[in-house]
């Protein structure tokens, strides 16, 4: 399948062991003889046929990166630019830093103070931020000095030290969780804000097209849900990769992407909030056919990441149902005879909610006869 699960397609014929039959049969046919395999004329076919499979593989390469499902690298920046729509660049993650004072006095803090956690990781004031009279603290935008996730992930209270001092600021501390940093956008979900491009010409405020914006806010942003819950009511509920809530960094970008004059119609009242997480427990129960019982230790190992890797499937996407028989499928998959599910069991999971594992069991039940 392809990256757009459209059916897969074939430009050029590239498999060397038909090739090779054509050219015989053909060179059988005009000459009127038969071509054994060891006959140096059909040595000669093959050296050959390596060139033109060769050939053939490269002009079904270069056909398919005219197409979306198929394009890469460049090719897919070229396709994005028919419908206007630029691959995002990398991004600085951001946080909101607290400067405790000593004194009261109107002071300003200068443009690239920096703070950090003590881990080599630097936030920077990004211009002077002036501290009016009377004021005991001032809660000021960092963004981090080096692009990409790197910054991400910074819990309130942990950037704490002030890197360049400043005698009347008493102590610093980030009160939001650093949010925002991105490497450049990744090939496939810039394919896939490429297809939904077409919706952000419409002026009618389409679903569609609230997506596409509020993707573009960030490489970081994996699905968004779009709902009216009234009339002219909008709200924007984005994902992030791995299944993350978004914090009040990535929310801000979307609400500056989807309430853009030129964007948002002006009927609408449009509300970015954080997707509503479903938690559930995992506990199970699997067997090892006797039989395997020699690569049972690789068959654990194979069960545990297919664990791991339903749990980020579970979260990846919003609406996605809590399903057990995903888990039973990818741990049977992975080796295992059979499997016993206590939780979770189904459930169905709406639009603009998430579904996150928090407790985890598994157990290993031993060896099972066929």
């Amino acid at each position: 399948m392809t990256r757009l699960n459209l059916p897969d397609i074939q430009f050029a014929q590239k498999s060397a062991e038909q090739i090779e039959a054509e050219v015989v049969a053909r060179f059988e046919e005009k000459a009127g003889v038969t071509l054994t395999k060891a006959d140096p004329r059909r040595k000669l076919i093959q050296s050959f046929v390596y060139l033109i499979a060769l050939q053939r593989s490269n002009i079904d390469y270069s056909a398919k990166q005219n197409l979306l499902a198929y394009a890469q690298n460049n090719k897919l920046d070229h396709l994005g630019a028919f419908v206007d729509t630029p691959r995002l660049e990398p991004a600085f993650s951001k946080t909101t830093e607290r400067f405790h004072l000593s004194v009261t006095q109107a002071q300003t803090i200068p443009t690239g103070t920096r703070v950090s956690a003590g881990d080599g990781i630097f936030f920077a004031v990004e211009k002077d931020v002036p501290v009016p009279v009377g004021k005991t603290y001032v809660d000021v935008e960092v963004i981090c000095t080096q692009v990409g996730s790197i910054g991400n992930g910074y819990l309130p209270g942990q950037i704490n030290q002030l890197v360049d001092p400043i005698q009347w600021i008493q102590s610093v501390e980030n009160i939001t969780e650093s949010d925002g940093g991105s490497d450049v956008e990744e090939d496939d979900p810039y394919a896939e804000r490429i297809q939904q491009a077409p919706e952000k010409f419409s002026v009618a405020g389409p679903d569609g097209a609230y997506k596409y914006w509020a993707r573009s806010a960030s490489p970081l942003i994996v699905d968004v849900s779009v709902e009216s819950p009234a009339p002219v009511e909008v709200e924007i509920r984005p994902l992030l990769k791995g299944g993350e809530i978004p914090g009040p960094e990535i929310l801000d970008l979307v609400n500056q992407a989807c309430n853009d004059r030129s964007i948002r119609p002006l009927t609408d009242f449009v509300k970015v909030l954080a997707p509503e997480a479903i938690t559930y427990d995992l506990s199970l129960t699997y067997w090892i056919r006797t039989s395997d019982s020699s690569v049972a230790a690789s068959i654990k190992q194979k069960v545990e990441q297919a664990i791991q890797d339903y749990k980020i499937w579970q979260k990846s996407k919003l609406g996605r149902d809590i399903d057990p028989t995903e888990l039973i499928t990818r741990i049977k998959n992975a080796g295992a005879k059979r499997v016993a599910v206590v939780t979770p069991v189904y459930k169905a999971v709406a639009a603009h909610q998430v579904a996150v594992d928090l407790n985890t069991t598994v157990t290993y039940g031993g060896l099972e006869d066929d």
